[in-house]
């Protein structure tokens, strides 16, 4: 069974575009929890050029797993916000993916850059409360490719809750150190060996530290050692939580690289 991908994008060269590439890709992406992938390929069914077209549509074909939003629509700059409302209230089982260029790089004057920071900032969280599950700039590093969309939906289906690109973190990025004044502590000179970050990114994911060391193929006594001598040099309290909210505020560990555990 194909993973059904639909569109809603008011530019039809862009729609074309897209859905002629995944289709000529014909990717195929494993879904399912560790125990029991599928490889199952990716599949633009149809685009839309507003909400009312796909609405109207739906009322007579199955919904998609994924919807592609554009964020802006018609010279309304967050008009695919309205949209992705209106699917996920009528279809919350559809995955939201945001597609837009305002994630792009802050602009370079100052006034500027802290608009766009303060803008990106707003509408990522109101995408967020309204049901999107991924936001992909069309304008991503290299240039526009199906590629990033194609990731997105990987990573959903290995089972993470989000995912963002790389252009989109860096804005993030950017926008929560100045929401949180924690510019001040960032030390770019500050690392962590591999075996460190791994550690981190199974905290984040929530395990314990029991569950870490034998996905590490360590003794627990070597785990608690190493998150206390990592405590120690972070300067913070020896607790999981302050150190995975220390390490994404230094940037040594990112959301988008987290495999949360699912709710038992």
């Amino acid at each position: 069974m194909s993973i059904r991908v639909m569109m809603v994008d008011d530019e039809p060269l862009i729609r074309k575009i897209v859905k002629m590439e995944m289709n000529e890709r014909a990717a195929h992406i494993e879904s399912g929890d560790l125990d029991a992938t599928v490889l199952r390929e990716v599949e633009m069914v149809e685009t839309y050029g507003d909400g009312g077209e796909l609405l109207a549509a739906l009322e007579n074909t199955p919904a998609p797993n994924y919807l592609i939003v554009d964020m802006e629509f018609h010279g309304e700059p967050t008009g695919g916000l309205y949209i992705a409302r209106r699917i996920h209230e009528r279809y919350p089982d559809v995955r939201i993916i945001i597609f837009s260029g305002r994630f792009d790089a802050p602009l370079p004057g100052e006034e500027g850059r802290l608009g766009r920071l303060h803008d990106v900032g707003r509408v990522v969280m109101e995408a967020l409360r309204l049901g999107a599950s991924a936001f992909v700039s069309k304008n991503a590093t290299g240039g526009f490719s199906v590629e990033n969309i194609l990731r997105a939906i990987a990573c959903l289906e290995r089972g993470e809750r989000f995912y963002f690109n790389y252009p989109v973190m860096l804005t993030l990025k950017e926008a929560a150190e100045r929401y949180f004044d924690i510019v001040a502590f960032h030390d770019p000179g500050f690392a962590v060996s591999d075996q460190e970050r791994q550690l981190l990114l199974l905290e984040a994911a929530g395990c314990t530290a029991s569950e870490i060391s034998d996905r590490l193929d360590e003794t627990d006594k070597a785990i608690q050692e190493r998150q206390k001598n990592l405590s120690m040099r972070l300067g913070i309290v020896n607790k999981s939580a302050s150190r995975v909210a220390k390490a994404f505020a230094l940037g040594l560990i990112s959301p988008s690289e987290v495999n949360f555990l699912p709710r038992s």
